[in-house]
């Protein structure tokens, strides 16, 4: 049995593509989720990872929608290859773990994958590091105002009364008194 498993990064993001060509490959059953790729908890990967059975084959579009690392990807395919379930690409036609030219390509396109993740990192950093450095970089909003959670305290509240009153969580509140 083919199983598909489709994946796009946010909400506003379509599932339509990637569904509409894992069934035209031949999927019986597809599991889908909207979630980044870099969420260790996809319940729908795992749902689809308990479903398949021996001799059953997980079809995904392209390799980063299964995993961004190499220790993750490398970690799926070991549960796949140990319950006899295949995986295969349909954008990347040479991955097949089913073939042994397939496993080699599938090192090969997994480390390429994780190596444009962290160049990608790198160059976010870079771009904050220099924002940071001009002034232009400051961080996101202030949510809780220090002055009020310390005068807050003073009056005799406690942390976790602070935090339930303003929304935010105790480690928040002594953060903002310090």
């Amino acid at each position: 049995m083919l199983v598909g498993y489709a994946r796009v990064s946010t909400t506003d993001q379509s599932l339509n593509i990637q569904i509409a060509s894992l069934i035209a490959a031949g999927c019986e059953k597809v599991f889908s989720e909207k979630l980044s790729g870099t969420t260790s908890n996809r319940p729908q990967l795992q749902t689809a990872m308990e479903f398949v059975r021996e001799g059953d084959v997980l079809l995904v579009m392209r390799l980063d929608r299964f995993a961004r690392s190499n220790r993750d990807l490398h970690n799926m395919l070991h549960q796949l290859v140990a319950k006899g379930v295949g995986f295969r690409c349909i954008e990347q036609a040479g991955i097949d773990t089913t073939t042994s030219l397939g496993k080699l390509m599938l090192g090969v396109l997994g480390s390429v994958a994780e190596f444009e993740t962290d160049l990608r990192r790198e160059r976010q950093r870079e771009g904050i590091d220099a924002a940071k450095a001009k002034g232009a970089y400051k961080g996101g909003k202030a949510r809780i105002d220090p002055a009020r959670v310390r005068a807050m305290l003073s009056e005799g509240m406690r942390p976790g009364e602070v935090a339930k009153a303003l929304g935010c969580s105790r480690m928040t509140v002594h953060r903002a008194s310090a």
